[in-house]
């Protein structure tokens, strides 16, 4: 499974907010400015989030971008899911043999198990200096 632009750049705006929960919007011009990111591509990716509910808007001077909900109840599962679609190594597991498609399902269920036990909190509050900070590893 390869996650594309779309699924990290919506992860960088995940954890961007997630860092600032509480303290207000926060505009993605800010977002792309700290990631060196294309502003308007950040615009099409958090359209969908906003559809799914995990984001909501603020207009105004002083509007942006806050998360729907508190950072422990996100996950980056979540996030793939809205950005990337569903969550599968192959396509077609149904079709495969039974060797094959058993490992192709364990594949499928170790990633959907990091995606769906990572919260944006746990992300946000990752340090490589302090990589136990969030008491999470990251590996598959």
């Amino acid at each position: 499974m390869k996650i594309s632009t779309k699924g990290r750049y919506g992860l960088t705006i995940m954890i961007a907010l997630g860092k600032q929960f509480g303290e207000g919007p926060i505009a993605l011009r800010q977002i792309a400015a700290d990631h060196d990111l294309s502003e308007a591509y950040l615009e099409q990716i958090v359209s969908p989030l906003r559809n799914a509910g995990l984001v909501k808007s603020v207009r105004g001077a002083y509007g942006g971008y806050m998360l729907a909900k508190e950072p422990n109840l996100l996950t980056a599962g979540d996030v793939i899911r809205v950005l990337e679609g569903p969550i599968q190594p192959v396509e077609g597991i149904e079709n495969e043999e039974p060797p094959q498609r058993e490992l192709w399902m364990r594949i499928r269920d170790a990633v959907k198990d990091v995606l769906d036990t990572t919260t944006i909190e746990d992300l946000a509050q990752f340090t490589e200096e302090n990589p136990d900070n969030a008491g999470y590893m990251f590996y598959i």
